[in-house]
């Protein structure tokens, strides 16, 4: 008790002691001319001396401002800019009293243009009509930070722990550089690597397709897109960086980037090599490659893979090798002619074993199936992305996207499983022994043809997408599978199966808009789709006699195909004010559904028609420049697969054979989805809500089958009522003083599903909850100290009906510390220490583990090389136990992971550009 009272006065000591050096300057910032208020102008406090940045804030909805600042005893400027106004500017000897401005009237610059700005001194933020933009200069970062680093400074934007970075609750979902992509529109290579100190500014604005990007269209989306635009002074030049390390257990890692940057030309090259389940391209100065830990680059997935252009390299699950080469390039080739492009090599070899217990779920009773498996994945992988844009001329434009890959691998799997009910009677055992070559290609294009006509609001625009992959696979198939209970006949196998798929898929697209007030405009259009599948297996038992795959299994050799033709009519309406957006789409889609099989010398042909509704809308409303609320509903439908509707079996699985149904229907299903947030510039804070889900008329849902030996045949069923849906809510807000920084987070997901489907003739139905809270704090002293503890939950609980078991559920708990020391000068000691705990795993999978690691680092000959050494998994206890609850089954995984490992490495940058470097002069004295 007597310390919680100590604790007390000491905090009110602490906020009184403040108060009396705390200084309040408030006042009004009104239009000259009209008198009324300006929203969102920016008033801030630079230093006469050196413009450096004391502080900020922004004007609310009434125009005021109110600063809350420790005294200060030497001259500044109190500045006010807002866009398309003159700047404001009073000189103040010192801040030693409160003092009121009362009404400060700004004078509208000569030039009332929208997007164009008097050149003079960059405040911090400017809020234009439609776009966010920071002053990089102006939020203090360490000297060598990276760009992701920048963005942590900036208020509004999250980065959590998985990489997914959010601006006001908006998802960031393109991160471009001067206006192009750097190697992928994902941009986690750009956050990574480019240097801060090169970005001159940060602009946030919502995501835009091409054609609302040409047209002047509002976005559509509810995602927002990061353009950093690079400062002049260093936009001619060459930096990069260069890393090698050498560890134990034979780990290591390497990597580089070099870019050469000269006006509008930009070539980068990358390369990576290591054997630490990580891409090798995030070089920050603590834990860079330290894959698989929660240091790790933010662009990879949690089990080790990772993605490019919207592609996935690794393995997935277990220890992966890579290695990659990339090159970036983007040049103005004319004075209308803009294009960007780039390559990637890559090469990963991932290794896993894998223990699995399940609990699978029936109405008579429950039995379990133990496996486990040892893996071995090979991949080989090209990539290349081009974009081309050409200005006819100023209203007029054409856009070509075309994307190649082919993909080549090896796979090697050696596996068991055993099956028993529940008073642990034997029902069925497998073996297999597989391996597989696959070879892929896939090819596709966007074309985008768009037309603004010099009335607002009249365009045209038609696009061109297309699509074609084609890929085979070869797989050498030798099981064995004993049945025990029934009168099934043990399935010995010794098969050579060839897989060929060819997809393709055609989509064009024609929009034409009239505008009919200034804010109200007409749109007509037309989409027309073509999607065709077609998938053929052959399939060849082992000749003992010739030693080779000759004989053909007429059971497993069978062809397919799928094609589905859409024509889409539609017309809708948009109107734009300025508080508001409203987009409503109404059509008709008009299908043919075909699939065919051959299969056992009998050929199916079976084609639907069917017409549907076409509905798109989407609601926006800004409240004020701070707050603002999006709605949109849609109505929309999946085919199902030719496997789901072609009345053929499918036994190339022992234990599940497959029976088409061609009485489905399709999947019909209404989309919500709400957001509303609020990010209070002027006190640093804000907060949101966000709700949405996809609520079905009509799914495709399994009807499963067992025998007593548990082997199951499966068909297709159609439901209604079936649902997923989430909602969530976040808060944060940062806090400083003087050289002091605080930054605290809440968040809460909620995630839940209505599952419906049938298991041995009977109708089961399961409703899942999943409830995640996360907390987080972050304390900065100057650029000597950061602390950032988190803590999260997550309890998952699923209810059956029709079953045995009523319910099942789990929780974990998450705690994570990172420790950041970079005192003294030159080194950087950081610590990761986290402890995760996982309940109702079962018998045999260890619940709870720590994982800690550590780094230390010196950097030398002036701060171009810096040596480290690196500890993973300093106890020696990662591991990764999982447990999944699925509407039919309980599954606990065990997975192999990397352990501890000791790593040293040797960074060496190299920086030269066209102008002398400058040291920043507009940053924040905290």
């Amino acid at each position: 008790m007597l310390k919680s009272i100590y604790a007390v006065l000491a905090f009110l000591f602490f906020t009184f002691s403040f108060s009396q050096n705390t200084i309040t300057l408030k006042g009004k910032v009104i239009d000259e001319a009209t008198k009324l208020p300006i929203e969102s102008a920016t008033v801030y406090i630079s230093s006469v001396k050196d413009s450096s940045v004391v502080d900020y804030t922004i004007t609310d909805k009434f125009g005021k401002f109110n600063f809350k600042i420790k005294k200060i005893d030497k001259p500044v400027y109190l500045k006010i800019s807002f866009i398309s106004y003159e700047d404001f500017k009073v000189n103040l000897k010192d801040v030693s009293a409160d003092q009121d401005f009362d009404v400060i009237a700004l004078k509208e610059a000569a030039k009332n243009l929208d997007e164009v700005v008097i050149k003079s001194e960059a405040p911090p933020i400017r809020i234009k009509k439609d776009t966010l933009e920071f002053n990089a200069s102006s939020f203090k970062v360490r000297p060598d930070a990276n760009v992701e680093s920048l963005l942590k400074q900036l208020p509004g934007v999250e980065i959590d722990a998985e990489g997914k970075i959010t601006v006001n609750g908006k998802e960031v979902n393109q991160i471009l550089v001067n206006g192009k992509p750097f190697f992928d529109k994902d941009g986690k290579i750009a956050l990574q690597n480019l240097p801060s100190d090169i970005i001159n500014k940060v602009q946030v604005s919502d995501t835009k397709t091409t054609k609302e990007e040409k047209t002047g269209q509002a976005a559509t989306s509810n995602n927002a897109s990061i353009n950093l635009t690079i400062d002049e002074k260093k936009n001619k030049g060459f930096f990069g960086k260069v890393m090698a390390g050498a560890g134990s257990d034979k780990r290591y890692e390497s990597s580089g980037l070099a870019n050469y940057f000269k006006n509008k030309t930009k070539i980068s090259v990358l390369a990576s090599s290591n054997n630490i389940n990580s891409t090798g391209f995030s070089m920050d100065e603590i834990f860079d490659n330290m894959g698989g830990g929660r240091s790790s680059s933010v662009w990879m997935n949690s089990d080790g893979s990772f993605g490019i252009n919207g592609r996935r390299f690794g393995g997935g699950s277990g220890i992966t090798r890579s290695n990659m080469v990339g090159i970036n390039y983007s040049d103005q080739w004319a004075k209308d002619l803009e294009s960007s492009g780039s390559y990637f090599f890559s090469n990963t070899n991932s290794e896993n074993v894998n223990r699995t217990n399940q609990t699978n779920l029936l109405p008579s009773g429950n039995f379990s199936t133990n496996s486990t498996s040892k893996t071995l994945d090979e991949r080989f992988g090209h990539n290349v992305n081009f974009e081309l844009e050409y200005k006819i001329d100023s209203l007029t434009s054409i856009v070509f996207e075309p994307k190649f890959s082919k993909a080549t691998g090896t796979y090697k799997s050696n596996s068991s499983q055993i099956s028993r009910d529940n008073v642990d009677a034997l029902l069925n055992e497998s073996t297999s022994d597989n391996s597989s070559e696959s070879d892929s290609n896939n090819f596709s294009n966007r074309l985008t043809f768009t037309r603004s006509f010099k009335k607002k609001g009249r365009f045209l625009s038609i696009s061109a997408f297309n699509e074609n992959n084609k890929s085979t696979d070869e797989n050498k198939i030798q099981s064995n599978t004993i049945f025990y209970q029934g009168t099934e006949p043990d399935d010995s196998r010794n098969q050579l199966g060839i897989t060929n798929n060819i997809t393709d898929n055609f989509n064009t697209d024609f929009e034409y808009s009239e505008p009919i007030t200034d804010s109200l405009q007409v749109k007509v259009g037309t989409n027309v789709r073509l999607d065709k599948t077609i998938r053929k297996l052959n399939t060849f038992d082992f000749d003992g006699i010739e030693n080779e795959y000759s004989l053909e299994n007429d059971l497993l050799t069978m062809r397919t195909s799928s094609s589905t033709k859409t024509v889409t009519p539609r017309s809708g309406i948009e109107w734009n004010k300025s508080k508001f957006r409203v987009s409503f789409d109404l059509g008709t889609n008009i299908i043919k559904f075909d699939n065919n099989s051959d299969y056992l010398d009998v050929k199916t042909n079976l084609s639907k028609d069917y017409l549907l509704p076409y509905i798109s809308s989407s609601f926006n409303y800004r409240f004020t420049k701070a707050q603002s609320v999006w709605l949109s509903y849609n109505y929309d439908y999946d085919m199902p697969s030719a496997t789901q509707i072609l009345p053929i079996e499918d036994l190339s699985n022992p234990l599940n054979t497959i029976v088409g149904n061609q009485n489905l229907d399709l999947n019909k299903y209404h989309s919500l989805y709400l957001n509303f947030s609020n990010y209070d510039y002027a006190t640093r804070s804000g907060y949101g809500f966000y709700s949405g889900g996809n609520f079905y008329t009509s799914q495709v849902v399994s009807s499963t089958t067992f025998d007593a030996d548990r082997k199951r045949t499966t068909t297709y069923e159609n439901v209604s009522g079936t649902s997923n849906y989430w909602f969530g809510f976040y808060m944060n807000k940062t806090i400083k003083k003087d050289l002091h920084t605080f930054k605290y987070g809440l968040r809460l997901n909620n995630n839940g599903n209505e599952s419906k489907g049938f298991t041995d003739g009977e109708m089961f139905s399961s409703k899942t909850l999943s409830i995640s809270p996360r907390a987080n704090f972050t304390y900065e002293y100057g650029e000597l100290f950061t602390i950032n503890p988190t803590y999260s939950y997550t309890f998952n609980k699923t209810d059956f009906t029709n079953y045995v078991v009523n319910s099942a559920s789990n929780f974990t708990h998450k705690v994570n510390v990172q420790v950041t020391n970079y005192w003294p000068k030159n080194w950087i000691f950081g610590n990761d220490f986290g402890y995760t705990y996982n309940s109702n795993i079962a018998e045999g999978f260890k619940k709870d583990f720590y994982l800690w690691n550590t780094s230390l680092s010196y950097s030398f000959f002036e701060k171009k090389l810096m040596a480290k050494v690196k500890v993973y998994d300093v106890l020696n206890q990662n591991l990764s136990s999982t447990r999944t609850i699925t509407a039919t089954s309980i599954r606990d995984e065990e997975n192999i992971v990397l352990k501890r490992y000791v790593m040293f490495s040797l960074t060496y940058k190299l920086e030269k550009f066209g102008a002398k470097e400058k040291k920043p002069s507009n940053r924040f004295m905290w």
